[in-house]
Formats: C-alpha cells, sequence, structure tokens
C-alpha cells in the first residue's frame, strides 16, 4: 500500500476545518497468539471509517493494508518471545509508511492490528516529530521487557523497547536491529489501566512514569484526569499527541469483540471524553486503534458494537462532539409570505 497510491475518500466540506486524514491498514497479528486481530482493518472499514470522517469534513486517504512478510522458521526468542521477527519486520515496514504519512502532511490513524503495531506506529511518528507525547489509553500497561513477560507475546511489551530509560534492560531482538528508542518516561501518559503485572507495575513506579488507572479515574473523575494529562505532556510546551488505543480500554460490556477484555472498563461517556479533550488541544497527529478482533465476538452484533465503538473514537479524536456535527448555519429563516387575514382565515373554516 504505497502513499503515493492513495486515492482521496471525499472531497472537503468547505465549511469546516480541514483535517488531512490518513488511513493505513496495519494488520498486525503475531504480536500475540488468538487468531483474527488481523482483521480489524477491514472490520473498522466496514463500519464506516471512512465515511464518518469525511461527513466531519476530513479528506480521507485510505492507503489500504501494509503487506507484512511473514518469517519462515521464526523461532522463540530466549524460547519464550513469539515471532521476533515477523513482528519486527512489520513494524519497520508500517513506521516507514507512517513517517511518509506524517511528512505529507497527514494525521495519521493506524488500524490494527494488535499493540505490538506501536513499535511501528510511534517509530514513524517520532522521525518526523521526536518530540512527541504519546497518550496510553488501555486496560494493560503493554511495558514488560522481553525478560519479564510471562506470556511471550510482543503485544504486552512495546513501549518498553521505546523507552530510553529501558535501553539497557532490553536485549536485541532478531528483527529489532533498526528500532531506536523515542521516548523517554515523561513523554507517556497511561489512561485507563486495571491489568498491570508486577514487573510492569515497579517500572512505573521506579521510573516515575504518569498513569490513570481506573481506580484513579473513579477517584479524580475523567476531567481532572484529562487535565492532569495535558499538564504532564504540554504544561511546558505545545507538541504533537500520538493516541494510541486499545479497545480493551473500554469495559467489555461495550467492546466484547477483543482478545483481552478486562471487567470495569471505561464507560463510553468517559471514552468519548478523553478524545473529545485531545482534539480539542488542537495538538493531535497521530492515532493507533488497536485490537479490534471480529472472531472473538460471540454474535455479529458483539462484532458490530466493538467495531462501531471504534469508530466513535476515532470520529470523536477528529471533531465528531455529542452535541452534534454541525453544517454551517447562518440565521434562521422567516415566513416568506404574510399571514392570512383574521376575515381569511374565518372564510376558509
Amino acid at each position: 500500500a504505497r502513499l503515493l497510491r492513495a486515492r482521496p475518500a471525499a472531497q472537503l466540506r468547505p465549511h469546516r476545518r480541514a483535517h488531512s486524514v490518513a488511513l493505513v491498514g496495519a494488520p498486525l497479528a503475531r504480536g500475540q497468539k488468538r487468531r483474527g486481530v488481523d482483521h480489524g482493518p477491514a472490520t473498522l472499514r466496514a463500519a464506516g471509517l471512512a465515511e464518518r470522517l469525511a461527513g466531519l469534513g476530513c479528506q480521507v486517504h485510505d492507503f489500504g493494508d501494509l503487506n507484512f512478510t511473514q518469517v519462515p522458521n521464526d523461532e522463540l526468542y530466549n524460547n519464550l518471545i513469539l515471532y521476533p521477527r515477523s513482528v519486527g519486520l512489520a513494524s519497520q515496514v508500517l513506521a516507514d509508511a507512517v513517517s511518509r504519512a506524517v511528512a505529507a502532511g497527514h494525521r495519521c490513524v493506524t488500524l490494527g492490528g494488535d499493540h505490538s503495531l506501536a513499535l511501528g506506529s510511534v517509530s514513524g511518528h517520532a522521525r518526523q516529530c521526536p518530540h512527541l507525547g504519546v497518550i496510553w489509553v488501555d486496560a494493560h500497561a503493554d511495558i514488560n521487557t522481553p525478560l519479564t513477560t510471562q506470556s511471550g507475546s510482543l503485544h504486552g511489551q512495546p513501549l518498553s523497547f521505546l523507552l530510553r530509560e529501558l535501553q539497557d534492560k532490553v536485549p536485541q531482538l532478531p528483527g529489532f536491529s533498526w528500532l531506536k528508542p523515542c521516548l523517554s518516561a515523561s513523554d507517556i501518559v497511561y489512561i485507563g489501566l486495571r491489568d498491570v503485572d508486577p514487573a510492569e507495575y515497579y517500572i512505573l513506579k521506579n521510573f516515575d512514569i504518569q498513569y490513570f488507572s481506573m481506580r484513579d479515574i473513579d477517584r479524580l473523575g475523567i476531567q481532572k484526569v484529562m487535565e492532569r494529562t495535558f499538564e504532564q505532556l504540554m504544561g511546558r510546551r505545545q507538541r504533537p499527541i500520538h493516541l494510541s488505543f486499545d479497545i480493551d480500554a473500554f469495559d467489555p460490556s461495550l467492546a466484547p469483540a477483543t482478545g483481552t477484555p478486562v471487567l470495569g472498563g471505561l464507560t463510553y461517556r468517559e471514552g468519548m471524553y478523553i478524545t473529545e479533550e485531545i482534539h480539542n488541544t488542537g495538538m493531535l497527529s497521530a492515532v493507533d486503534m488497536v485490537e479490534v478482533n471480529p472472531l472473538l465476538g460471540a454474535s455479529q452484533e458483539a462484532v458490530k458494537a466493538t467495531a462501531h465503538l471504534a469508530v466513535d473514537v476515532i470520529a470523536t479524536c477528529f471533531g465528531q462532539t455529542r452535541e452534534g456535527a454541525h453544517i454551517a448555519f447562518d440565521g434562521l429563516p422567516t415566513p416568506s409570505s404574510p399571514d392570512e387575514s383574521h376575515s381569511e382565515q374565518q372564510v376558509r373554516i
């Protein structure tokens, strides 16, 4: 899916502020063990994503799905880490695509796929915007290292590779020689955590990474959480925001078609408030939407509910509001002809 071959999905509507949005499909599924997450990009498109964004006045460029080479004989690293070469090379392809999209002036939306794709999307974004800040909305911290992971799945490890402070704690995996850490601990804010492994908790605390668990959201309220998020990331300077949004941040009752659901997640209102506030900063530069897995929905209705929720998240990032997305309205109409006189009304009656 070469960027130069993209076709605009819709023309701009002149009454709206225009966003040029690049959709990049990343059907990456080797970062975890369950089948089906590679169908996520197609599921989001079928749920009307491009049409929704076009209706908001965005100029949408859908670059299709990237082609990821499955490396033959991709042996376990350290007898544990799954598909390191496949994930590493796919992430490199994605990094190149995201970098080109951002360089071309687009706001890049990466459609996953599992969350290991953030290795590529954040790295590619950082090539063009080296001072970016990351808002990571997720039930999980995804910051295990290859030496602390219990599952071996790389979708639970991407931030450990991206963080400079962990550089001496992460071994060089085959397929990862291209990857350089591009974030500092102060560049990241987590929202929605509620399933954190012991080693991840150690990292969050000892490297002073800002996070808001679901308990924090209950205690502070989502408005205060977002105020503190922006104070952390943009209190000193304005900078581009990379939003990496795992659909399992929502409660499973809202997003059942995903691989690692955890009870007690975000409500619809909390999720939309997060993205409304990010949009209102005017600094959103790239979005990941990950872990929508249509094979894990108990019914077609469950799959549709999850996909439409993901589309709502992305659309809200680009201006959809719960007050309505309104067309230009310059004034109220007035009657074009005089009312009937009283005598004429009597005759009519």
